[in-house]
């Protein structure tokens, strides 16, 4: 198994929704990028919830666009062994200080969660913590959770909307 890392968070001051992702993949550690494997649908999901076209901007573009619209983003997983993509290919994880981090975001009102193992991970790293925030499980945006249709997926993630 291959020790992965993941990426810095983006958030600012102005966050209001901290979205929460297990740990990059292969594609996003090799372009250095959150979300970059071409069939992940988190620009495209998060485009929609804000009505910008995100999967069709550059990086940066992306990044900042986040910001504008209040939404921060980072990993549960600071650390871990895997082979592959796979979230069900995690071992020996360290998790990051995700209190640390939202303790500098004060206008923090909701923490959503990508995915079922981000969620698990994320709700026991926040503990008491996380009942001071509105906590979301979103449909994971993964091309390995393709069963689940966009449009299913979309409806949950709209949610976001009325927090940001």
């Amino acid at each position: 198994m291959t020790f992965k890392r993941c990426f810095p968070p983006v958030v600012d001051d102005k966050t209001r929704v901290l979205i929460l992702g297990s740990l990059p993949g292969e594609a996003s550690l090799a372009q250095q990028q959150y979300y970059a494997h071409k069939q992940n649908k988190f620009w495209l999901l998060v485009g929609h919830v804000i009505e910008r076209d995100l999967a069709g901007a550059d990086y940066a573009t992306r990044l900042h666009t986040l910001l504008e619209n209040r939404i921060g983003l980072w990993d549960v997983v600071a650390e871990a062994r895997r082979t592959g993509s796979l979230d069900s290919r995690i071992r020996d994880h360290s998790s990051n200080d995700l209190i640390a981090l939202i303790d500098t975001l004060p206008s923090l009102c909701a923490i959503a969660f990508n995915g079922g193992a981000a969620a698990k991970i994320g709700v026991k790293t926040l503990g008491e913590r996380g009942d001071k925030y509105r906590l979301l499980r979103l449909p994971s945006s993964s091309p390995a959770h393709a069963s689940v249709p966009y449009a299913e997926k979309l409806a949950v993630w709209r949610q976001l909307r009325q927090l940001i």
